[in-house]
């Protein structure tokens, strides 16, 4: 038989500091949607930088089918190269924290459409003279 000094409570070390400058940012993971709307910021941040290379290449490739393929290969692979460069993990946080630094606009926006909204519900339930029931008024 053991002792009860021997019995010894183990307790879990204690945790370091989370690592990241501030936690409260992504405190859960993004739905489908919004991971959506961070690569489509992405995208949109990687087209922007190479917007030379693509104009490039879509005016080569004006009035021409299957072969803009052989004719416009050298700005193909420039604006390749510029997307591979600019498309990186790097890039794709920097969009995520785009995404978060706006999450505050958004919310202001949805709550001045939703205040529009019952404006408007009460103007129009005022000019068909309905009441709180949706049904008219006896008059």
């Amino acid at each position: 038989m053991s002792s009860p000094s021997t019995k010894v409570a183990s307790h879990p070390p204690p945790s370091p500091p989370s690592s990241t400058p501030n936690p409260a940012r992504q405190p859960l993971p993004l739905s489908a949607s919004q991971e959506q709307q961070v690569r489509d910021l992405y995208y949109k941040r990687v087209r922007t930088k190479c917007a030379d290379e693509v104009r490039d290449f879509a005016a080569c490739c004006t009035n021409r089918t299957f072969t803009a393929t052989l004719f416009c290969r050298t700005q193909q692979k420039a604006m390749n190269k510029c997307m591979m460069q600019y498309a990186t993990p790097e890039e794709m946080d920097a969009a995520r924290e785009e995404w978060f630094a706006g999450t505050e606009k958004r919310r202001e926006e949805r709550e001045r459409k939703e205040e529009k909204r019952k404006v408007d519900e009460a103007f129009w339930r005022e000019w068909w003279a309905k009441d709180r029931e949706g049904e008219g008024k006896k008059g």
